[in-house]
């Protein structure tokens, strides 16, 4: 006789209970943990080898979920590795973050394989590779601080094929479900580097033998498209409303600006990242 899951009802739920408080920063860090939700994200962490720990399932929708899983992924429920929970579809739909949930929420372990945090010290021999030229291709960004935008960027410079994305640390963070859903999966596969001090990262990078180019409209700024980037060659992108801070631009080798007409003051950091990106990898 098949097994009937008990179905989970209340929010007082331990693993419930943990899965709502991690839609909270403070929580996501102190757990290390984060939680996502819909099929495709499930789907492909489980593809990438995230640690899963639980996972919860509207007992409604989890014969469709696992269908539509193993249609598009050839992956099911079963296929989780981890502990599975049922809960009614009432409560499902008040802790998802989703407006319209597929039925499948993931709480998995912080992906510390491909991200990482790091002081800047230049005897740290692990930090001095990833930032010289041995590290491969690689984009900073300073404070960016809109978690869409922060997603798009990592989906981006993984379609482009970078080896590492490099954040000040004041950048949103990677675990908000808006990056997440932004990133659309790559955030499980794309190296990420957070730093304390990113113009002593810069700093680093020149002294390896970097040229790293500041994306800003000044004086000196050379107009994009008008050199080509060698592999070892960086940019940084700044902040949505104020731009590279003056210490990173005065870490950097020179300005790079991105030719616009009309009356537009500036594109969106998300947008500029990706026609910056596609020009450094353009001469491949």
């Amino acid at each position: 006789m098949e097994h009937t899951p008990m179905i989970i009802t209340s929010r007082q739920n331990a693993q419930v209970s943990l899965a709502c408080k991690l839609g909270e920063k403070k929580h996501r860090q102190s757990e290390k943990m984060f939680r996502f939700d819909g099929v495709k994200l499930f789907c492909e962490a489980v593809q990438r080898g995230v640690e899963l720990c639980f996972i919860l399932v509207d007992e409604t929708l989890a014969t469709g979920v696992d269908a539509k899983a193993r249609e598009l992924y050839g992956i099911g429920i079963c296929d989780a590795g981890c502990r599975i929970l049922y809960l009614s579809h009432e409560l499902f739909v008040k802790i998802s973050d989703e407006n319209a949930p597929e039925g499948i929420i993931c709480v998995a372990k912080y992906i510390d394989k491909f991200h990482k945090i790091a002081t800047i010290d230049s005897s740290n021999e692990e930090l001095a590779r990833i930032l010289s030229p041995d590290g491969g291709r690689a984009l900073l960004c300073e404070s960016l601080r809109d978690p869409g935008n922060v997603g798009t960027v990592i989906r981006t410079a993984f379609a482009f094929g970078f080896d590492w994305l490099i954040f000040s640390g004041d950048c949103a963070d990677l675990y908000n479900p808006k990056v997440l859903r932004g990133a659309m999966g790559t955030l499980f596969s794309q190296r990420i580097l957070r730093v304390d001090d990113l113009s002593a990262a810069i700093g680093m990078m020149r002294a390896s033998g970097r040229r790293v180019y500041a994306a800003a409209l000044d004086e000196s700024a050379a107009r994009l498209g008008s050199f080509a980037f060698g592999r070892a060659d960086c940019a940084v992108i700044g902040n949505e409303g104020h731009g590279l801070s003056r210490d990173v631009l005065d870490a950097c080798d020179a300005s790079v600006f991105i030719p616009m007409t009309g009356d537009a003051e500036s594109l969106n950091a998300s947008v500029a990242a990706a026609v910056l990106m596609w020009e450094m990898c353009r001469n491949d």
